[in-house]
């Protein structure tokens, strides 16, 4: 050993690395310590200004009846596309600003089904009005946040915890309620809304279980000026959809030799699926693009505890999927290392994984340190709506409390 390290440090190859490592080190420490520094300038901006901002949490009192379609619910959340807040570099890295994101949450506490949106504050108004004016029968309450009596105690409580991503690019949509035909307001007996499924197995759980799906937005950032369009445009997301959209078109053009020619009898129609494709996609750019997380929690005690609740959440959430992209949990955690001696280490980092999710559910966070997940997606706001809306009378879980009475129109007293 000893030798080895004497020829390591006598070989002149290794005195000139050494040597050269020494003068670079004069600019990558500094350099390395100036990011350390920014980086915590800014965590630390910006947690002072989450810590001066004020949000709500509201809940929706769904009507009896609804006949709206999503159609409505995409209106609601394209009021939820929020780009003020980081204008500028002073706002965004002086003072600490982010773009307001919001939480929509869709929660079974012992099988009674709820209905929440957590804001900002300052946007509760435009959240309730632009409800309001597309749902007049129902009910908004601002109400205490259901998550904060809930620890997690591995003792006590045996806990699922997962988060969603979607298997491919984010630019090939999923299946949305106007591939079900759900935007032209289907009378009841017609309609098959892919929610119900969810809305069903949530109704199911037992009184001392509760699960609870929360969907995290906020604007998608447009990166670019679009000269024609006259605006900033998204350099990812836009553009890659439209190069996927061309790729299709082109392949079908046939395909060229070395010289550039194109090779006889390469040239053929769009196939069926290639013009869906491009139709899902070309409506798919026309929306509102969100960055988006979704995650699904579900605890109980240990002694009613039940894995087969895990597929009736995953299960619930694959009615969304199509072949152009689908959801697919990840993190979801499970005991890989049970059979090995140092199962005891193992539980603790899984429960400590798991607590982490738990505090970042409760903090509604996703997007930022320490709390930035992996797995951010780019859903537009026909795609939110599916996920997320009110679902009518053809989901009748007994479960699923309604309003008696129907309301004839809005409160008056609603700021605009």
């Amino acid at each position: 050993m000893f030798t080895f390290l004497t020829e390591f440090f006598q070989n002149p190859n290794t005195l000139v690395t050494l040597k050269w490592l020494y003068y670079v080190s004069y600019v990558f420490v500094p350099a390395i310590l100036v990011f350390i520094a920014w980086e915590t300038w800014v965590f630390y901006v910006r947690a002072l200004f989450f810590a001066k901002t004020t949000h709500v949490l509201l809940e929706i009192k769904l009507p009896r009846e609804i006949l709206k379609s999503p159609k409505a619910m995409e209106f609601c959340i394209n009021s939820m596309y929020q780009t003020s807040g980081e204008k500028n570099w002073f706002e965004k890295y002086w003072e600490g600003k982010v773009r307001a994101h919001t939480s929509l949450e869709i929660v079974s506490l012992g099988g009674s089904i709820h209905f929440f949106i957590w804001t900002r504050k300052a946007l509760k108004n435009v959240v309730e009005a632009n409800l309001y004016s597309q749902y007049p029968g129902i009910e908004i309450y601002e109400v205490p946040d259901y998550t904060l009596p809930y620890t997690y105690d591995p003792e006590k409580y045996s806990m699922y915890t997962s988060e969603f991503k979607l298997d491919k690019a984010d630019y090939f949509p999923i299946k949305t309620y106007i591939d079900y035909g759900m935007d032209k307001d289907p009378d009841e007996e017609y309609k098959i809304d892919p929610i119900t499924p969810l809305i069903e197995f949530l109704g199911s759980i037992p009184k001392d279980s509760q699960v609870w799906i929360q969907i995290v937005i906020k604007a998608h950032k447009a990166e670019d000026w679009d000269a024609a369009a006259g605006k900033m445009v998204d350099a990812k997301w836009l553009k890659a959809t439209e190069k996927e959209i061309e790729t299709i078109i082109t392949k079908s053009k046939g395909e060229k030799d070395k010289e550039g020619k194109i090779i006889p009898g390469t040239v053929r129609q769009l196939t069926d699926i290639e013009k869906e494709t491009i139709n899902a996609l070309g409506r798919s750019i026309t929306k509102k693009a969100f960055d988006t997380g979704m995650r699904a929690i579900y605890f109980a005690p240990k002694e009613s505890y039940s894995p087969t609740n895990i597929g009736g959440i995953v299960g619930g959430i694959t009615h969304f999927n199509s072949h152009l992209n689908m959801f697919k949990p990840t993190n979801g955690i499970e005991d890989k290392w049970k059979y090995l001696i140092w199962k005891d280490r193992s539980e603790k980092k899984k429960n400590g994984e798991k607590q982490d999710l738990l505090d970042a559910y409760k903090r509604r966070a996703y997007f930022y340190r320490p709390y930035k997940r992996q797995d951010i997606m780019v859903l537009n706001s026909e795609e939110l709506a599916t996920v997320y809306h009110f679902p009518g009378s053809v989901s009748a879980t007994p479960t699923f409390s309604r309003i008696e009475s129907k309301k004839s129109q809005a409160p008056t007293n609603i700021p605009v």
